[in-house]
């Protein structure tokens, strides 16, 4: 999981080594959106801006294109604003989530965009500062908000929500088979003493999980910190309400590209991509009327996958999945 990945895997010197980013399948989301941002006065919305790589290549690729950058953490914002303050008012960064698009776009005056490019999941930057604690393999507090000004942390979710609630979100955001397990020990830990660091956390998982469940995919830890990080932020209902957005905005003939990173996101992004690509036509009709003809075309066929040597290069490259569409029609009035 990762938005970019640092070419320097020791990951010394983090700050000096950020404009080293390797945006995960940088060309491929360059070539998706070209047809509609090689025309006059186009603007596209990297709707998760992080370290700015995938933004700093769009505005270097092509010269005439106005970028407007999202993120909801604030560090990122300073951080990928120098990298991009050599491109003048060609960058506007906001500090807003995804689905605020439509309203971000209406206070900047933008009716209509050509491309859209959402990076899901957590940027590498939050993953390698270790105070933030996103990541299982170092101990730090138990916080993993994006945006460090508001909401619950990780903590105050393991130690406030009740069993079953906590049992429900390992379930379907971290498709977690021994969730009650997991959350019974959780439960009888947090009794005696609150949680705060993950450290406590990731160990309590490896004990409560029975061997057979250790012996397979990865660290037993990441389903349990991938479900909390999304409870944290909302990921899910966010990106159900960003990705419709998005296609709304769309000008005709504008491009979407959206990388997601676990099939909760895949899931979704290609829901709303098949319905925008499927006629709404009642069936039997022998004609069917332009206003149930369908808005969308697909770029990609399925979900697009990394080149192994790429995830060779950038090992969190390797769970994502890109889909693009094309806007082909405006809604039925």
């Amino acid at each position: 999981m990762g938005r970019e990945a640092l070419s320097n895997e020791g990951g010394g010197g983090r700050r000096e080594g950020q404009t080293r980013h390797v945006p995960v399948m940088l060309q491929r989301c360059l070539d998706l959106l070209a047809p509609a941002l090689e025309r006059p006065g186009a603007v596209v919305v990297d709707c998760t801006l992080g370290l700015g790589g995938h933004s700093e290549a769009l505005l270097t690729r092509f010269p005439e294109v106005r970028l407007i950058g999202l993120d909801r953490d604030k560090e990122a914002l300073r951080l990928s604003g120098e990298r991009l303050a050599p491109y003048g008012d060609r960058a506007t960064l906001v500090h807003a989530v995804y689905d605020e698009l439509p309203d971000v776009l209406a206070r900047l005056g933008i009716p209509r965009v050509q491309g859209v490019l959402f990076d899901l999941g957590v940027s590498s930057m939050q993953l390698d500062e270790a105070d933030r604690g996103f990541a299982y393999a170092q101990d730090a507090p138990l916080d993993m908000r994006m945006d460090q000004t508001t909401g619950m942390s990780a903590a105050e979710v393991l130690n406030t929500y009740p069993a079953g609630e906590l049992v429900r979100i390992l379930r379907a955001y971290g498709e977690e088979k021994q969730a009650k397990r997991i959350v019974s020990a959780i439960v009888r830990e947090r009794e005696k003493e609150p949680f705060g660091n993950s450290a406590r956390l990731v160990e309590l998982i490896r004990d409560a999980l029975p061997q057979a469940a250790k012996r397979t995919g990865g660290n037993p830890a990441k389903r349990t910190f991938q479900a909390l990080r999304i409870e944290v932020n909302g990921e899910l209902s966010v990106l159900e309400r960003a990705v419709p957005a998005a296609v709304k905005a769309l000008d005709l003939r504008g491009r979407i590209a959206v990388l997601s990173y676990h099939s909760l996101e895949d899931r979704l992004v290609k829901q709303v991509f098949a319905a925008g690509a499927a006629t709404t036509a009642p069936p039997g009709l022998p004609v069917v009327p332009e206003r149930y003809q369908p808005r969308l075309k697909l770029l990609t066929r399925g979900a697009e996958l990394p080149t192994e040597e790429e995830i060779a290069q950038n090992r969190r490259a390797a769970p994502a999945r890109l889909r693009g569409a094309e806007r082909i029609r405006e809604d039925a009035e």
